[in-house]
């Protein structure tokens, strides 16, 4: 028996008890090239029992290669599933989102087929039945989803993410049910709505960020479920991110911003609901507003990480909505659990389709902050491939809070290190070598230099300002450089609204993978050699 209580009186639809079965028992289920929905989004409420059986089986059998599935969750999920089913070339397509060595890996050596989208996107569109229009049966082959519980009429109750098990539950009709009983139930945390397809799609009526408008489970058909399945793992996590220097120097540039931004009367004393992505410099950026002046504070997001722990415990934060509970496994998990009482009160879990949505977005004027790989001097970014071409982990949430939002910031160090020189990338480009999010919908670029607010600036504008405030100084004068020479050379042919040299735009990227660092002599279109 678990401390968490048994399986007995978790699962409440007594019929299902006649579904139980072991891990190992499901393998019969899976076959080559089924398509198969997971629950989860970032490591947390992914399913963790079954992956772990059939990637045993296929690693006892030498089934390598034999058994690959086309894989669809909210997120990524646990490294102990989806990266090492990666490793066994389990994985032949992998939507929206994912993270790990080896399935990234995967990806770039064309081993692995990837979809990248908007994550509020990607929801609606498994609903809509998209990703399923070239199987056989127009659906999902089989869903994997991990619960804390099934209610009576069958409903399932999800753990510590939202993720997109509404959709799943319309594109799948067998599912496999995990129920955790390593950990405590989620139930009672969760606000669930089953978005309806267009043109009845209903509207979503949340006010404030923690407006409840469903229920707290997500209703299944009990004859859907074809097994259930005891599971006893916790959340992997997300390894946690310490703060350093730099994201200190970030953060406070924001809370400063915040700051002005209260006396211009621009924003609230209790600013406007925060959403804050992934990293060492969200965490940063939560971690010092828990120790800034503002309170009454509320957070409408997609992940909630470790410091926003912090932030309930200073008794600023009045409430919170996420679509998971993105915290690590040593630190966040354990703390969260030993004080879930405290923190559950203020925590609302949403599926993605509502979390991401830009309707509630626009409507609470959300202040969106993320982090991506670079910037531009027109303020386009880039969140999703180094070089342009080798992906990371995909482009998540954050178009869907930069599109909608209230305030806009993208926040990253001025410069990374490459492998021969501390500075050797400069995070500040002429032209980013891969564009997620266009010039049109940034308002304040941050780095630990300093704070370039661009709103109302015309392009060139905004170069001078992103330039003087963020660049670091060793690229200064190389950037000032190019936007000189290219604003002479546009404007002389009329065609200097946002000047570019397309033979020169790529110097500092193509530098950077000739000789190492992105620190070139000079804007001659001949590349430098090593001196």
């Amino acid at each position: 028996m678990s401390e968490y209580g048994t399986l007995q009186e978790r699962v409440r639809c007594r019929s299902l008890l006649d579904r139980v079965m072991k891990p190992e028992e499901t393998i019969q289920f899976f076959k080559d090239g089924m398509s198969l929905g997971w629950s989860g989004f970032t490591p947390a409420g992914y399913p963790k029992a079954v992956p772990i059986a059939l990637a045993d089986h296929v690693e006892k059998n030498h089934l390598q290669g034999k058994m690959r599935f086309s894989i669809f969750s909210g997120a990524s999920v646990g490294a102990e599933t989806e990266d090492r089913w990666a490793t066994l070339d389990m994985i032949d397509r992998r939507w929206p989102y994912q993270t790990g060595k080896n399935i990234a890996a995967g990806i770039n050596e064309g081993r692995i087929r990837m979809g990248d989208k908007h994550l509020s996107l990607f929801a609606q569109d498994l609903g809509y039945g998209f990703y399923t229009k070239d199987t056989q049966s127009g659906k999902l082959d089989l869903a994997i989803i991990e619960v804390s519980a099934i209610t009576e009429d069958g409903g399932l109750v999800p753990t510590s993410s939202g993720g997109v098990i509404p959709e799943i539950l319309m594109a799948c009709d067998r599912v496999i049910v995990e129920v955790n009983l390593g950990q405590p139930s989620f139930e009672g945390m969760h606000d669930n709505i089953v978005c309806n397809n267009p043109p009845h799609r209903q509207v979503l009526a949340i006010t404030r960020a923690d407006s409840r408008i469903g229920t707290s489970y997500v209703p299944c058909d009990p004859a859907k479920i074809i097994a259930v399945v005891e599971s006893r793992y916790r959340d992997n996590g997300r390894a946690f991110s310490e703060q350093d220097t730099t994201s200190e120097a970030i953060a406070n540039h924001i809370i400063d911003f915040f700051t002005h931004e209260v006396k211009a009367g621009r924003l609230p004393k209790n600013l406007l609901p925060l959403q804050s992505g992934v990293g060492s410099i969200a965490n940063a950026v939560i971690g010092g507003l828990a120790k800034g002046p503002f309170t009454n504070l509320s957070v409408y997001t997609e992940v909630l990480q470790d410091t926003m722990l912090d932030l309930i415990d200073s008794g600023k934060l009045d409430c919170a909505s996420s679509c998971s509970l993105s915290l690590s496994k040593d630190e966040g998990f354990p703390r969260f659990f030993a004080n879930m009482d405290k923190y559950s009160g203020k925590i609302l879990l949403r599926p993605l389709a509502v979390s991401n949505a830009p309707e509630p977005i626009r409507r609470l004027g959300v202040i969106a902050m993320n982090t991506p790989v670079e910037i531009d001097i027109y303020a386009h970014a880039n969140s999703t491939l180094v070089g342009g071409t080798r992906m990371i982990n995909g482009i998540g949430g954050s178009g869907d809070f930069l599109r909608n939002g209230f305030l806009k910031i993208m926040h990253t160090p001025s410069s990374r290190p490459s492998k021969i020189d501390p500075n050797g990338i400069t995070c500040v480009v002429p032209h980013c070598s891969h564009i997620d999010h266009t010039e049109h919908d940034l308002d304040c670029v941050v780095t630990e230099q300093g704070l370039a607010d661009v709103r109302g600036m015309a392009p060139k504008e905004r170069a001078k300002r992103i330039i003087e405030k963020c660049a670091h100084p060793d690229y200064k004068p190389i950037l000032s450089e190019y936007l000189e020479i290219a604003t002479k050379d546009c404007i002389a042919r009329k065609v200097g609204h946002e000047p570019q040299l397309w033979d020169r735009a790529f110097k500092m990227q193509l530098n950077l993978a000739q000789n190492g660092t992105m620190k070139i002599k000079n804007w001659d279109v001949k590349i430098d050699l090593c001196e």
